[in-house]
């Protein structure tokens, strides 16, 4: 078994493609229109899903805007370095939400942004110990 994919539902895909592919670097893998369902999904990744896990964007026609809720945490990146990230993400319109620096209670660095529809990112530096 492995993971597939992690769905968020957008409020407006095309600024959400967007994000992620400009400001986070991804590429859209594949997208398809469900008229009969009325909803568009669109995956995108850093890589080919056979082997790698990707996002799924569904977005539902008519539909601007999600209640987030609480039980949602984030979607975790690894990048070689937290800081140029975020200087390089805020450059391309990122809205960071917390500055790279040392986690509470830790030394690992990490930063946070938001996307369009407010889902959080966190960026842990490449360094990081798992535990």
């Amino acid at each position: 078994m492995r993971i597939l994919h992690t769905m968020l539902r957008v409020g407006d895909l095309e600024r959400s493609i967007a994000f992620y592919t400009n400001v986070l670097g991804m590429k859209l893998l594949r997208r398809k229109d469900y008229p009969a369902g009325e909803f568009t999904l669109a995956f995108i990744g850093y890589g080919d899903e056979t082997d790698n896990t990707v996002l799924e964007l569904t977005y539902n026609w008519g539909k601007d805007k999600y209640e987030l809720g609480t039980a949602f945490g984030h979607i975790a990146l690894e990048v070689p370095d937290v800081y140029a990230a975020c200087e390089k993400m805020r450059a391309a319109g990122g809205k960071i939400i917390r500055d790279a620096g040392p986690m509470n209670a830790g030394t690992t660095i990490i930063a946070f942004l938001e996307d369009p529809d407010g889902y959080q990112i966190e960026l842990i530096g490449a360094d990081h110990q798992r535990t």
